[in-house]
């Protein structure tokens, strides 16, 4: 149920959000779509198979919106999602699992994944700087939100059979 939920508002925010409450730089791969995150960042909280779930319906999200580079780079967030949940599940806190687990590889594999594409190295350090920034503004509002919604999350997670 959770899974199904915040897959849906992971595919909703690129095919609702686009061209509104977004920057793209074709040029370079790089595009920033306002709380396109928090989804992803909140699957982590129920493990690892819902962060898996979550990442790859945003990332289906922004194939279909934006195309191959930045869909590539969305389907990223499957690695930093599932490491973040594992070490959620191993007792790190949220906020710390986002901040020691998701931003590095977050901003190290948005910078990388443009490579292939012809992006030169400006442009892929230009990816990593907005990734590790927008990660960095997502965060928050993934916290706040889990903070507002913690009691019911808790429940959530029980009936998913985790503690």
């Amino acid at each position: 149920m959770v899974a199904a939920l915040l897959a849906s508002l992971s595919l909703a925010i690129p095919l609702f959000f686009h061209g509104t409450l977004q920057i793209v730089i074709p040029g370079i791969g790089y595009s920033a779509t306002l709380a396109s995150h928090v989804p992803v960042m909140l699957s982590a909280i129920f493990g690892p198979l819902v962060a898996a779930i979550v990442s790859t319906a945003s990332a289906l999200g922004f194939f279909g919106t934006l195309g191959p580079i930045v869909g590539f780079r969305a389907a990223t967030h499957i690695i930093w999602a599932v490491a973040m949940a594992v070490a959620v599940k191993k007792g790190l806190s949220f906020p710390k699992a986002l901040f020691f687990v998701g931003l590095p590889i977050h901003g190290l594999l948005e910078g990388l994944i443009v490579l292939p594409f012809g992006v030169p190295w400006q442009g892929a350090l230009i990816n990593v700087a907005g990734a590790s920034i927008q990660h960095v503004i997502d965060s928050i509002i993934s916290v706040a939100v889990f903070k507002a919604a913690s009691p019911l999350m808790k429940i959530l997670r029980r009936g998913q059979g985790e503690n």
